[in-house]
């Protein structure tokens, strides 16, 4: 199945891209001017250390599954926990050194491969649109627990809408992994995003809704806020289930 059978109709890697690269440059600048790697983020038992080799061996598998699908069912074995440990011993300039040429070299990569070109990635078929997204929704996160750590605002971008896009795509991941059955009613989402513009997902005359700022549905669906801890209303036992067991992975 290829991308997991999501709608990404909402996503272009044109423009998705460019701000996975400003995305990095974003929370390289943080890192960078932050000395300390070994200070705990909100994730459980990882430092920033980790946080950073995560992605740096996320980033290395992308190019892995594009490059040599063949070989890429060898990434399915790791740990990730331990793969960031491995990392986050490394000195701190030489891993930093690591993450932005393999940040650098996935972005390349996936603006090269044509657009229906299927790769392996966990379970399924990925394509460069989906991969995109992806890679764009972990450095957010992951970056968003970062940013927590040193307490540095984490500014909001209008890139939150590919993030919230994918979101919305993946609903039935956060019913799926709660064993709660997909609602058949459709659900009308409507973000407003940093500048004051509203983004809309689903039928104009759903009954069933979400409200609330992009920023705030992003930090849910990537369970870097408790919904208490937001600013989303919901409309509907279903939205309502959707926004309390939201999710965009496993």
């Amino acid at each position: 199945m290829l991308d997991y059978g999501l709608d990404l109709s909402g996503i272009a890697r044109e423009v998705a891209l460019p701000d996975l690269l400003a995305e990095g440059d974003d929370l390289d600048a943080v890192v960078s001017a932050e000395p300390d790697w070994s200070r705990p983020t909100p994730a459980e038992g990882w430092t920033i250390g980790h946080q950073i080799a995560h992605l740096a061996a996320t980033d290395a598998n992308v190019v892995l599954a594009v490059r040599a699908p063949e070989k890429f069912a060898a990434a399915l074995e790791e740990d990730a926990d331990a793969v960031a440990a491995e990392g986050a011993a490394r000195p701190r300039a030489e891993l930093l050194a690591d993450w932005r040429a393999g940040r650098a070299e996935a972005a390349a990569v996936l603006g090269e491969i044509p657009l229906d070109q299927a790769f392996p990635w966990y379970g399924s078929q990925s394509s460069a649109t989906l991969a995109v997204a992806l890679r764009l929704m972990e450095t957010w996160a992951h970056g968003q627990d970062i940013f927590d750590a040193v307490g540095v605002e984490h500014r909001p971008t209008d890139r939150l809408k590919h993030i919230a896009a994918l979101g919305v795509a993946a609903r039935g991941l956060s019913f799926y992994a709660a064993q709660l059955p997909l609602p058949t009613e459709p659900i009308r989402v409507e973000l407003t995003g940093p500048n004051g513009a509203v983004w809309g997902w689903g039928p104009d005359d759903a009954a069933q809704r979400i409200r609330g700022s992009a920023r705030d549905f992003c930090l849910r669906i990537t369970q870097r806020r408790t919904l208490d801890e937001t600013g989303l209303a919901a409309i509907g036992d279903d939205a309502k289930t959707w926004l309390q067991n939201a999710r965009i992975f496993l």
